[in-house]
């Protein structure tokens, strides 16, 4: 590993406990078939209270103040978005949550949405870990069906540098939160 970049004092705490707990190294094949000496179990760090807390710091500080919801693609947002909405509250910000199920529930409650999301609400659309962007992108699509205006992505590590061009393509806000570079990996390694 390189020298790490440099970051503010809440992204520097966020990628100690991320290096700690949630950084593997050895041989790994990714989801995508490709193999990488690195894996992110970000859950790891996102499902610890002192992990959230430190999500939650860096969320809340780049988080839009017009945002009404946040949730994502479960089971990767889920720990995120509940977490940084419950942290929220604490700090005074009303945040509601929500899950974007794999697939649609045909009894109770219908659809891909679980949670707190209502049409209109401006969202925020988390992940824990992203290479390419498809879970990201496939929350966003399912938000605007639901009816709701998805107009900020992040996530707590980026390791493949592609969602910033889709969310630009998208017109939606991009900024994770740490990226494999801060990590001290190539994008896509």
């Amino acid at each position: 590993m390189s020298t790490l970049p440099a970051l503010d004092p809440a992204r520097d705490a966020l990628r100690k406990h991320i290096l700690q707990h949630s950084l593997k190294t050895g041989s790994f094949t990714l989801k995508s078939g490709r193999t990488s000496n690195w894996f992110l179990d970000s859950k790891q760090t996102a499902c610890r209270s002192d992990g959230i807390l430190l999500v939650s710091d860096v969320a809340l500080a780049m988080l839009p103040s017009d945002i009404d919801a946040i949730g994502g693609l479960t089971m990767g947002a889920d720990p995120v978005a509940f977490g940084i909405a419950a942290v929220a509250a604490t700090r005074g910000r009303a945040l509601r949550s929500f899950s974007v199920r794999k697939e649609s529930k045909d009894h109770g409650v219908t659809g891909r949405i679980a949670g707190a999301l209502q049409p209109g609400d401006r969202v925020a659309i988390v992940e824990d870990t992203v290479t390419r962007g498809t879970s990201l992108f496939e929350a966003v699509e399912v938000v605007r069906e639901f009816g709701a205006i998805p107009v900020f992505i992040t996530v707590i590590v980026d390791r493949g540098g592609t969602c910033e061009a889709m969310a630009a393509q998208a017109k939606i806000t991009y900024q994770p939160m740490l990226t494999a570079l801060d990590l001290g990996y190539e994008y896509g390694s």
